[in-house]
């Protein structure tokens, strides 16, 4: 079915980035990344109150290998 879209702005995409208007078959990343972050890292907005006492973050990874992009191509 056709998307009708009106005004699109784009400021800024990044290299690994997906953009898309309308209708779309397939979209597939073409970069991973993993990240680890303590709590509280992520959080955005006005008045944000987060406390975290004794925080700490785990990267122990014991497998050697996440879900990949094979086959984006």
């Amino acid at each position: 079915m056709p998307a009708i879209v009106g005004v699109v702005q784009v400021m800024n995409i990044g290299s690994s980035s997906v953009f898309n208007i309308g209708d779309v078959y397939k979209i597939m990343p073409f970069a991973t990344a993993k990240t680890f972050s303590g709590a509280g890292s992520f959080n955005t907005g006005d008045g944000l109150n987060v406390s975290n006492h004794y925080s700490s973050t785990n990267t122990y990874d014991q497998d050697l290998l996440d879900q990949g992009n094979y086959m984006n191509v």
